[in-house]
């Protein structure tokens, strides 16, 4: 399934800003700086509905104790539960997944993992999300990845709907050919300190402020977010659709811009010049949009 989501013109601009700024700084987890598919199946697994700084220190201990699929293959069931509970890891048949798993590629797969996602799918316990993680970040061969951070990202940014199948193809025509490793990891990485449940867009420099719609609504309503009060006719609205209008036409007088975002607009009536200029002064304030005097009359412009 497909959808019509419109993606900015300057894609690539979008691409580079998200690389850029995961490259700059970033969680230094440790199965970042490995390609190792089993240490990254591993990180995966212990991953699954738990925090990500609680995980570091029991998949480092994990694999102190069991560093290769032969290793885990040839140990005790019993032991590899007993290390999974006496961690806190939750959910137990996570860890005979796991075991089973490493036999399988021991057993079936000579020891070498299975590259790409619909092969590593055929492994116990690996379902499409994690065969593309490890397909993405061991061997550079995946899909976008889509987890609850990205999903909240595409809904913010670029007015995604909420439907799985969309989120997907729109991942997917967002992420660079042959980059799944990178990528992945940078908007991930962007969900998951940036654009939070609570959004740190400004405090942590989001790449994408420029081109996202939440950021110039100030309406960041997701999937895994109470919706807000009602976005039609608010200010949030009309907030998107100047910083949308600008886009397209660089720089407006006031009344031009005014009869642009809203039918409605009168210069002296309710939703005229004074009402204009506030939301101006919001979004000046806000560091989106500048707002100057030439030959006698306002003009508005975004800020670059």
């Amino acid at each position: 399934m497909t959808a019509d989501v419109e993606l900015p013109d300057d894609l690539e601009a979008v691409r580079e800003a998200l690389v850029e700024w995961y490259e700059d700084d970033h969680r230094d987890f440790p199965w970042r700086r490995t390609d190792d598919p089993y240490a990254i199946l591993v990180s995966e697994v212990m991953s699954q509905q738990t925090q990500l700084e609680r995980v570091e220190e029991a998949w480092t201990a994990f694999l102190d104790r069991w560093p290769t699929t032969a290793g885990l293959a040839a140990a005790d069931r019993s032991d590899v539960v007993g290390f999974w509970t006496g961690h806190s890891l939750g959910y137990n048949n996570r860890a005979k997944y796991l075991h089973e798993a490493a036999r399988q590629v021991e057993s079936e797969y000579g020891g070498e993992f299975p590259e790409r996602p619909g092969e590593l799918e055929e492994l116990m316990g690996v379902g499409p999300y994690t065969a593309n993680a490890v397909a993405s970040f061991a061997f550079n061969e995946g899909d976008a990845v889509v987890d609850t951070n990205v999903k909240r990202v595409c809904y913010r940014a670029f007015n995604v709907p909420d439907d799985d199948a969309i989120f997907e193809d729109v991942a997917n025509r967002l992420m660079p050919e042959g980059e799944s490793r990178t990528w992945n990891n940078a908007v991930m990485e962007l969900g998951g300190v940036a654009c939070t449940k609570r959004p740190r867009c400004d405090e942590v420099g989001c790449p994408w402020r420029e081109w996202c719609s939440a950021y110039a609504s100030g309406d960041f309503t997701a999937p895994d977010v109470p919706t807000q009060p009602s976005f039609d006719g608010s200010r949030r609205q009309f907030r998107g659709r100047v910083i949308r209008t600008l886009r397209e036409y660089d720089e407006l007088r006031l009344d031009e811009l005014g009869h642009r975002v809203r039918v409605d607009y009168s210069p002296e009536g309710t939703h005229g010049r004074e009402w204009l200029e506030g939301l101006l002064e919001d979004l000046s304030a806000d560091g989106l949009v500048t707002i100057d005097t030439r030959n006698g009359e306002r003009v508005a412009r975004l800020r670059r």
